[in-house]
């Protein structure tokens, strides 16, 4: 099926062929929302082999949790937040976040965070997959997703204030590895 065909298709119309199980639909809903699934998928993981895994994990939850999508709100953005549990389920099966107590977490400024603004968005990509699975997540969570802190820690099983440090550290990590960048990119 060519992408122009694949525009044509109406969202109900892609929902109803592929709960039918009809193969053309569900490779038009793949290659509809894939681009963008993977572009999440790529933020929350190390490296482009485990964001292939995470889009192909996603799109089999979303074709076994088809029915469940009760058409409230936007059907990309229940996709999407497919994705996104997908990332966080397969970050607690690996990693556990480093727990920080309270008198370190009150240590921890949040500088600025401006420096960003010079980088393209394959750089910045690559910078966060170089950030540990804990700082990536919340960094992601937060800053990408929209979650508060409360919401991150009840996801994540920590607690609020371990959710801000991991934020902050995740943001003074990469302001570093951005001004790094940039000074390498001014001497070349």
């Amino acid at each position: 099926m060519s992408i122009q065909s694949n525009l044509n298709i109406t969202e109900t119309d892609l929902i109803a062929g592929c709960l039918a199980g009809d193969r053309k639909m569900q490779e038009s809903l793949y290659q509809r929302f894939s681009p963008k699934m993977y572009a999440v998928c790529l933020r929350y993981a190390s490296n482009a082999d485990d964001a292939q895994d995470l889009l192909q994990e996603g799109f089999i939850k979303v074709f076994r949790n088809l029915e469940k999508f009760r058409r409230e709100g936007s059907f990309e953005g229940w996709v999407r937040r497919v994705f996104v549990n997908t990332a966080i389920e397969h970050y607690r099966r690996k990693v556990n976040l480093n727990s920080i107590g309270d008198r370190e977490e009150q240590t921890i400024e949040d500088g600025s965070w401006n420096v960003l603004d010079d980088l393209a968005e394959r750089d910045i990509i690559q910078l966060v997959q170089e950030l540990s699975p804990g700082y990536r997540t919340v960094f992601n969570m937060y800053v990408i997703e929209g979650y508060s802190h409360k919401e991150i820690g009840d996801i994540l099983n920590i607690s609020e204030g371990t959710s801000k440090s991991q934020l902050a550290r995740a943001k003074a990590i990469l302001a570093k590895k951005v001004q790094e960048y940039l000074d390498i990119k001014r001497k070349s």
